[in-house]
């Protein structure tokens, strides 16, 4: 019999957010450290498909318990159009904000000796001071632009970019649209945060999660990472840019998809 308490869901979320951190914050620390291959063997494919499949074992984890939110940005549309309780969304979000900082302990105890002698650089989270906004968008400026893209261009990808997460996850998990079979559908999650990244990435370094940018972030903070916190770029695209681009994929999706699909018997 399945034991569905709002701890085993805490539990499932916490777990589940720890996996996804672990692989995609290590896939991160694995490319800017570069510690088996010289720096050209890696590049932002290898980021794209070590975050989807970090995102596909996750939910394959947490799926069977709470449908793997892990991902405020998914708990928040949730709260808005799918019923869940407003004070379990911030159970969710607790719980997913303690595994998300955990996974990037994690990576820390992995990676330790590289991360001390590269001078603790910001592995951990995306915007100014990211390893990806020097390796591949050239020097960020602090607080105010990432790379060449300024924070209201970071801003709209966010947006974009998790409005299409939630589009997606919605269609995956729906069973009146083209439906998944019920093994794969985890899988399909993943080649979607792919997608995102390979096609809508560049401007942000696509969080798409609060969580994901937020816990990691403040472990960064604490461990000695400098400038995760200088300006205001951090509340900005990936925790509000994020959770709006949440509300606004699941709306669209209830919209302009689901008034239009078969209903039962069709």
């Amino acid at each position: 019999m399945k034991k569905n308490t709002l701890w085993g869901e805490f539990v499932a979320e916490l777990v589940g957010t720890f996996v996804l951190i672990l692989f995609g914050d290590g896939v991160v620390a694995n490319v800017g450290l570069a510690p088996r291959l010289a720096a050209p063997g890696y590049d932002w494919n290898t980021i794209i498909l070590g975050w989807g499949f970090a995102v596909a074992v996750a939910v394959y984890i947490a799926g069977g318990v709470t449908g793997a939110h892990i991902n405020p940005a998914v708990s928040f549309a949730a709260a808005i159009k799918r019923g869940m309780p407003w004070g379990k969304m911030l159970v969710y979000w607790a719980a997913q904000m303690i595994g998300a900082f955990l996974g990037a302990l994690g990576v820390y105890l992995v990676y330790f000796e590289g991360l001390v002698k590269a001078g603790l650089p910001n592995v951990w989270c995306t915007g100014p001071g990211s390893v990806f906004g020097q390796a591949f968008w050239g020097s960020a400026t602090s607080g105010t632009a990432l790379g060449t893209y300024p924070i209201w261009n970071a801003y709209i990808a966010e947006i974009v970019g998790t409005a299409m997460l939630i589009m997606g996850i919605y269609a995956i998990v729906d069973a009146k649209n083209v439906g998944v079979g019920a093994n794969l559908w985890p899988l399909l999650v993943g080649f979607l945060v792919m997608a995102i990244g390979l096609s809508l990435g560049g401007p942000s370094g696509y969080a798409i999660n609060p969580a994901r940018d937020l816990g990691p972030r403040i472990f960064g903070a604490i461990v000695g990472t400098k400038g995760l916190f200088s300006g205001w770029y951090w509340i900005g695209p990936p925790v509000t840019g994020a959770l709006i681009g949440g509300a606004v994929g699941a709306f669209m999706y209830d919209w302009f998809i689901m008034p239009f699909l078969p209903t039962e018997g069709e």
